[in-house]
């Protein structure tokens, strides 16, 4: 049971994020002790010190604004054992991964991009086949996360190659590049290294680190002239180090790069290069316009809480940023409307002083009407300018503010959205900000590009607040509207969007596109706009310079950057006019951008890149596939090659939730997840859904339940509970899972797991292992990993992975000891038939929640649920997934079916006892 193989797995972590110009970034760190995971290298082996990081980089070259960067890193197994080692990196949102390579022993395997239903086969076909596959996971908040785990064979090394490439985007008047460092450990080779050109000239460049001391300041190089940039930072092993004698490091922090570019003309910067032209367009000073928002702000029941708090503190601190000129609105709603005033009032003092009040004393309660609160706005709007309340020269906006779902009012999305494309008619914008993980992102989104806005989701955290604020200070300048760019059309063609609905101070409009004659050297441009006072018309002649002038050190310049550039803003865009439009429009769009994905091996949503090993002689092919989810995909777990068996046509409630953080420390795939834990509560995770059903069992110590039984694969789960040591007489009597016994009568596996070892018998072979070890066991039809006093893993050879996390009690505790929690992983892999009381729902579970009432708590609410022909009285609340953080876990939403799961699980709880730990029948 010690034959060892190399194994490769890939998948991509997008984390959901509001990049505000961030570039890249990058963590270096062993797991952190709470469980977060922040690394781009993570040891998991029997003997972490004998994996060792020999060398990280992050190279980034930025070009006019187009940054390319490369990270790479290499480890090296000096133990006499394979070990498993993880590479994860940090890349925008807005990036592009272009290519990822990863050497083994000398050979270089490179990812190819492909369209993703072709990478989904290849997937499916390797997944069948029990081969290694990865998916895409779930996300964070400012940084897409990439990772891939490898097995490296006895004294060998590995180098991952990384490259992504984006288009920096000037916000507040700067481009800003994050380089996140956290190695919690210490890197033989660490370099830092960014060099940027920008032909304009540079207007001004700042670097801080929040890590940086007074030892590491000196450390920091930077050179800057005109039009060029370098930095480095690369401290040595002893550099690192908190002090002389000790391991840690005092590198952990991110690393800041913020510069700006000189704007001497009006017109812009026009840059041609190789046939292709991009124009970048910040006029300055130019005066502001004044500006007519409403915002529109649910106040429904699932906004009560600290969310109408934070809403109300950030919009006590907006109304007092309006600039007398400015007109403003404010519309409440819930399941109904509620103006401040009939119309829009002027920023007057007195008027911003009354609106605060109306501000305070809103609560939340009731549904979401999200129609009608739109359109009562856009009514405002329209009625102030028919009525001269508003000029002419000004810049109309709605903002909309929102957690839940439409379930008052209008309730189908596609309507809505139709509706209020059809009242704004091209004449305002709307901006919306979605609040939390309910939300319905995608909706907002799309709603928002269909009427020239944009959407932001809004996390539930301490600093909502500050998000509220800072996406309302990007807007708040209008300097230009109705902007429009117009190039020659015997010249020009393959242009990216020319008409901006408004220009806000301190950003930038790029536009590209490819001219009809590569030796073309000059075209006429005119850009007219609405300004301040009157018409904004500039008109000029863009002029090509000779390659070696606008570019004369080759080292900064990466390939035909400019056609690159315009591949990226032309992908960008098509992927935005592949949500609204026309069906032959979306489908035009859908096909060109995924053509252009193709041709310039870009992962975006359209394609994934799919890396293979080749076949050996020791075993098949692993394949592994590389994605770039929606923004709708990385809140949730759900991806285009999950079981999706499972029907919940549940509408959000207005029920408040706890925030969801989505786990990543074992799930490879993103089937539901179902687990039983603490005292015990069983969870039925709904990944496509972002929610869960939730029961407790309540029955005496020493009970043995069935949890899984497949009769087709040969798969048991049998869980005993255990008691505490004593009944604390103030609470009743609680039971948790102390011992599993898992079967696989094809493999002639028995497994049997207690909080004090782990006994394992394969075909007559028998083996004890110890919580108190390291430990990998990989074996002809099942792998074993131990992390120290921490889980097991299982993975059965072309079937299922269970984890199974061992909680350490206190040894002196009065009354509570050690227990086990069960995770399933893969679980579509189970045939149809699989049963007991996880495998029951491996294949969905078909429900519907109804009529929110409140419940005999008072912080949770109860509603109606149709479940199995059953009407059950259900309650919103929470339960714990600990496999990321054994000490406090995670809080997970879910409905909790009360009385043992009855009404949800099929029969009786006796139904489900057995006699023996590896009692098939």
């Amino acid at each position: 049971m010690t034959t060892v193989w190399t194994a490769l797995l890939l998948c991509v972590s997008i984390y959901l994020c509001i990049p505000l110009g961030s570039y890249g970034a990058l963590i270096v760190s062993r797991e952190d002790s709470d469980g977060s995971v922040s690394r781009l290298l993570k040891k998991r082996s029997v003997n972490s010190a004998e994996i060792e990081v020999q060398n990280v980089k992050i190279d980034c070259k930025v070009a006019s604004r187009f940054a390319h960067t490369v990270m790479t890193s290499t480890a090296l197994n000096k133990a006499n054992v394979s070990q498993e080692v993880f590479f994860e990196v940090e890349l925008p949102k807005t990036a592009f991964i272009t290519n990822f390579s990863m050497e083994i022993d000398g050979k270089t395997y490179v990812g190819e991009v492909k369209e993703k239903e072709k990478a989904k086969k290849q997937y499916e076909k390797a997944v069948s086949s029990g081969q290694t596959a990865g998916l895409v996971k779930a996300s964070g908040r400012k940084m897409e996360k990439f990772s891939v785990s490898v097995n490296i064979a006895a004294n060998s090394n590995i180098t991952f190659t990384l490259t992504y490439e984006e288009l920096l985007q000037r916000r507040f008047g700067k481009y800003e590049i994050m380089i996140r460092v956290k190695p919690k450990e210490l890197v033989q080779h660490f370099e830092i290294a960014a060099d940027i050109y920008e032909p304009q000239g540079i207007a001004f460049l700042d670097t801080h680190a929040t890590f940086i001391t007074n030892e590491l300041l000196p450390l920091v190089e930077k050179t800057v002239t005109d039009k060029k940039a370098h930095l480095s930072f690369s401290p040595t092993l002893d550099q690192q180090r908190k002090c002389p004698d000790c391991d840690g490091t005092l590198i952990d922090g991110d690393f800041f790069i913020k510069y700006d570019v000189k704007r001497a003309e009006d017109l812009g910067d026009i840059q041609i290069v190789n046939g292709y032209f991009v124009h970048f367009f910040a006029p300055a000073d130019l005066l502001r316009l004044p500006k007519n928002v409403v915002f529109v702000f649910d106040n429904s029941g699932s906004m009560s809480g600290k969310k109408m708090e934070q809403t109300k503190e950030a919009l006590l601190t907006i109304l007092s940023d309006l600039n007398p000129e400015d007109h403003f609105g404010l519309i409440r709603f819930d399941h109904t409307i509620q103006k401040w005033r009939p119309s829009v009032s002027k920023a007057t003092q007195e008027n911003v002083k009354a609106a605060k009040e109306f501000v305070k004393n809103i609560y939340a309660a009731g549904g979401t009407n999200i129609n009608d609160a739109l359109l009562l706005a856009v009514d405002m709007l329209t009625a102030a300018k028919e009525n001269k309340i508003i000029s002419d020269n000004s810049a109309s906006m709605i903002i909309l503010l929102t957690d839940g779902r439409a379930n008052a009012g209008e309730g189908r999305l596609s309507k809505i959205q139709e509706n209020v494309q059809d009242a704004i008619g091209g004449n305002m914008s709307l901006f919306c900000l979605g609040f939390g993980y309910d939300v319905d992102y995608n909706f907002l989104d799309v709603m928002a590009k269909q009427n020239d806005g944009l959407a932001r989701r809004i996390y539930e955290a301490s600093d909502a607040v500050l998000q509220l604020q800072g996406f309302y200070n990007e807007v708040a300048s209008p300097l230009l509207s109705e902007v429009h760019f117009k190039y020659p059309e015997d010249t020009v063609n393959s242009l990216t969007g020319s008409y901006f609905k408004q220009f806000f101070n301190g950003s930038e409009i790029v536009v590209a596109g490819r001219l009809n004659d590569i030796e073309m050297n000059d075209f006429a441009v005119e850009v007219s706009a609405q300004g301040e006072e009157n018409d904004f018309v500039i008109k000029g002649q863009a002029t090509a310079q000779k390659w070696d002038t606008i570019f004369p050190d080759q080292e900064y310049i990466f390939g035909d950057f400019t056609e690159r550039l315009w591949a990226y803003l032309t992908i960008q865009q098509l992927l935005d006019k592949k949500d609204k439009g026309t069906s032959e429009e979306k489908v035009n769009a859908t096909a060109e951008a995924l053509e252009l994905s193709l041709k310039y091996n870009f992962v975006t949503p359209l394609t994934s890149m799919v890396v293979t090993k080749p076949e050996t002689d020791e075993k098949p092919e692993d394949t592994m596939i590389a994605e770039k989810l929606t923004e709708d995909q990385r809140t949730g777990i759900s991806t285009p090659y999950q079981h999706t068996g499972v029907s919940t046509p549940y509408q959000h409630t207005g029920v408040s939730t706890p925030s969801q953080t989505v786990p990543t420390g074992y799930s490879y795939f993103s089937s539901p997840i179902n687990w039983v834990d603490g005292d015990p509560h069983f969870i039925i995770e709904l990944p496509d859904k972002n929610d869960a059903l939730c029961f407790n069992i309540n029955d005496k110590p020493g009970t043995i339940f069935n949890l899984v039984k497949d009769p087709l694969t040969g798969t048991v789960v049998n869980g005993q509970t255990i008691g505490d040591k004593k009944v604390n007489p103030a609470s009743k009597e609680n039971t948790y899972f102390g011992r599993f016994g898992i079967i696989h009568e094809k493999f002639g596996i028995r497994l049997m797991v207690s909080t004090q070892e782990i006994f394992v018998s394969e075909h007559g072979k028998q083996a004890k292992l110890f919580w108190s070890d390291n430990t990998s066991v990989k074996g002809l039809n099942m792998d074993l990993q131990v992390t120290k006093d921490r889980s097991l893993t299982v993975t059965l050879k072309n079937s299922v992975k269970f984890v199974i996390i061992l909680h350490k009690v206190w040894k002196k505790h009065p009354y509570h000891q050690d227990y086990l929690g069960f995770y399933t992983l893969d679980s579509h892999l189970f045939s149809q038939r699989v049963h007991g009381l996880l495998g029951q729902f491996y294949h969905g579970v078909q429900f519907e929640v109804s009529e929110l009432f409140p419940g005999k708590d008072a912080d949770k609410h109860d509603a109606f649920m149709f479940v199995k022909g059953h009407r059950l009285v259900v309650t919103r609340g929470w339960q714990k997934d600990f496999r990321n953080d054994v000490k406090n876990g995670e809080n997970v939403p879910c409905w909790f079916i009360h009385n043992n799961g009855t009404g949800l699980i099929d029969g009786d709880l006796t139904d489900y006892t057995v006699s023996g730990l590896f009692k098939t029948n």
